[in-house]
């Protein structure tokens, strides 16, 4: 099990048997599932934060088709060349859902102890039951519970975060990977809602304390049957905008051509 700092008054917190405790006797309780539930009642701005179960099974099932594998592999390879092979390095994936990207790091990176936050209880549960070699927690990341100068690098897949814990919390000489949606990332959906495309925007983040060090492009087209493609438009923050014509073409769709489009960001904190 990794080191956290507790959520409710920022000490420490000790494992014994399968509950962490810190100094001022708070308890967090590990699941039967292997996770941790670091998201106190006060820190949640709703009943269940985060995906619901639909939403974690529309993106399982799209992404265990392998059309986002080429990112996947790509911010892989990036990390294995930032991190250290010989001492014992620590990686957070933060939004890491239903733990795809986690559990592949985890295995190509020898000597890494790789943890999954994600705010959705529902995706920490599934993602700790399949994933057991990982450490999993729910949590905000907002308010990271680890400890000053603690991670040697985090990764971040569409997913927010607060730049300021990023700060804090990543060591001196540490990185931070970013993955966004590139300038062409999923045209053709757009096409189908939208009578005038623009392409993404790919702004560079300003993280404090950090330096854009490299920036990749991987884009790739990629044919989808009926069902990925419209389990596609579910996962994309623009399915609330798409006409019943784009979802009705989606379901009659034998093949839908579509490009992905990414862009991957490596930022490094300043010494």
């Amino acid at each position: 099990m990794s080191s956290y700092l507790c959520p409710l008054c920022q000490q420490p917190l000790n494992i014994s048997e399968r509950t962490y405790k810190c100094a001022s006797n708070h308890q967090f309780d590990v699941a039967k599932e292997g996770y941790v539930n670091l998201l106190p009642v006060q820190h949640k701005r709703s009943k269940d934060p985060g995906d619901n179960k639909e939403m974690m099974q529309a993106r399982r099932q799209f992404l265990n088709g392998g059309h986002y594998q080429p990112m996947r592999d790509a911010v892989s390879d990036l990390l294995r060349g930032l991190i250290s092979k010989e001492d014992s390095t620590q990686l957070l994936d933060i939004g890491c859902g239903e733990g795809y990207y986690t559990s592949y790091f985890d295995a190509q990176m020898a000597n890494t102890k790789v943890i999954g936050l994600d705010i959705s209880k529902i995706a920490i549960r599934y993602a700790a039951k399949r994933y057991p070699a990982c450490d999993f927690l729910v949590a905000s990341s907002q308010r990271l519970p680890f400890a000053d100068d603690q991670l040697d690098a985090v990764v971040r897949i569409y997913a927010p975060c607060n730049g300021e814990e990023l700060q804090r919390t990543v060591k001196s000489g540490g990185v931070v990977v970013t993955v966004t949606p590139g300038p062409r990332h999923l045209y053709q959906l757009k096409e189908g809602i939208y009578s005038d495309v623009k392409l993404h925007d790919v702004a560079v983040e300003d993280l404090p304390g950090f330096e854009l060090e490299a920036e990749h492009s991987v884009a790739y087209p990629m044919t989808l049957n009926s069902d990925d493609a419209t389990t596609l438009l579910q996962m994309t923050p623009f399915a609330w905008r798409a006409p019943e014509t784009l979802w009705q073409t989606l379901k009659d769709a034998t093949a839908f051509d579509c490009e992905a489009d990414f862009t991957l960001r490596i930022y490094r904190k300043n010494a």
